[in-house]
């Protein structure tokens, strides 16, 4: 039962330490003046992808690989599927030029990457597939290109259209921060632990 238990506040403590560090480091970027839209594309960008990437960090280090993959494979069929489908029932979504032509290409494209590197059994006559190091490299290659890609997009854009941001004394900001990367560590702890668990 208490496994249970903490796997849920697990859950909960992902999504309230991510909103907090979001939040306390956005302020403090206000504060140096770095505009909305750099602040949307990397403290907003990385804050709201935190518990993913606090879960998969957890599982690698403690040997469980397949809570890892199992997590991004399905977080993005999630997203796709579900919540997509879900928003486009409620309302029909307006999908525009730069969506469709070039940046679901890329969501193609990362998948076909992901299903070539993990596939070293049939690709390459392995005797098993995994994920390795240079195969991560090109992962994060491939990202910093489409993060290249998002800014040159987004200078285009109006950054005042965004909501704006709150800004709070640098104490305030810096707790948040503080508690928000606790809540994460401890709840994607909880989570992984909780997971592998209950799937034994």
């Amino acid at each position: 039962m208490l496994t249970y238990a903490l796997f849920v506040v697990g859950f909960v403590l992902l999504i309230y330490g991510a909103n907090w560090l979001v939040d306390g480091a956005a302020s403090i970027a206000k504060k140096f003046r770095i505009s909305n839209i750099v602040i949307g594309l990397t403290i907003v960008a990385f804050g709201t992808s935190s518990p993913e990437l606090v879960v998969n960090i957890i599982a690698s280090f403690d040997g469980n690989a397949d809570v890892a993959m199992g997590n991004i494979m399905g977080s993005n069929i999630s997203n796709i599927l579900l919540i997509l489908g879900i928003s486009a029932i409620i309302f029909p979504l307006t999908v525009n030029r730069n969506t469709y032509l070039k940046e679901t290409p890329l969501s193609l494209l990362a998948a076909i990457l992901l299903g070539i590197c993990a596939n070293d059994m049939i690709i390459d006559a392995f005797p098993n597939s995994v994920l390795s190091r240079s195969d991560g490299m090109i992962f994060i290659g491939f990202f910093i290109l489409f993060m290249y890609y998002a800014f040159s997009i987004a200078s285009q854009s109006d950054s005042e259209s965004m909501d704006e941001i709150t800004e709070m004394p640098v104490w305030k900001s810096i707790t948040l921060i503080i508690v928000g990367i606790g809540g994460l560590v401890i709840g994607g702890k909880w989570i992984v632990n909780g997971a592998v668990d209950i799937a034994s």
